[in-house]
């Protein structure tokens, strides 16, 4: 396999390539659910040092992207040390080259040097390329969270990072 010249940056989450990506996320929910992710999010929540965003260039063109987001157990659905994945997104063009794993590598990573200890996300039933992402990078369903932690459609999973 050719390792493709992928350039990440961290960059705030209302950053424009960012923006960008984060729109064609959620079109993509649209299709597949109905409507978009109504998941509370605040961009500084993705400010260093307690989350991050990053974005993914391939000749300069911003085609990946996914984030992190700190939690504690002050919120009931996580624990002391949790990094919630948000946003994660590979355009079509894009799709099956691997990035989205080499994104994943990096956010667990960031993730750990900030003193995190478990990464956790929701998915969806209707997203097979993501279950089978987190899956094979050892990925484990854990109990639902969040606005969607009660929908037959939503499937969590987590993975100690410490």
């Amino acid at each position: 396999m050719v390792l493709l010249d992928l350039e990440l940056r961290v960059v705030a989450y209302d950053h424009p390539d960012a923006a960008k990506l984060i729109s064609a996320v959620q079109q993509e929910y649209v299709l597949r659910y109905g409507d978009e992710d109504i998941t509370p999010v605040d961009p500084a929540e993705f400010a260093p040092p307690l989350g991050l965003f990053v974005v993914g260039y391939l000749a300069g063109e911003a085609v990946v992207c996914g984030g992190w987001r700190a939690h504690d157990s002050d919120d009931p659905d996580f624990r002391d040390g949790d990094a919630e994945i948000k946003r994660m997104y590979v355009v079509d063009e894009a799709r099956g080259k691997g990035l989205a794993k080499r994104v994943l590598a990096e956010l667990e990573r960031t993730a750990r040097a900030a003193g995190r200890l478990r990464i956790v996300l929701e998915t969806g039933t209707k997203q097979p390329e993501a279950v089978a992402l987190y899956g094979a990078n050892g990925y484990a369903r854990v109990p639902g969270f969040g606005a969607y932690k009660d929908d037959p459609l939503s499937i969590c999973f987590g993975k100690p990072i410490a």
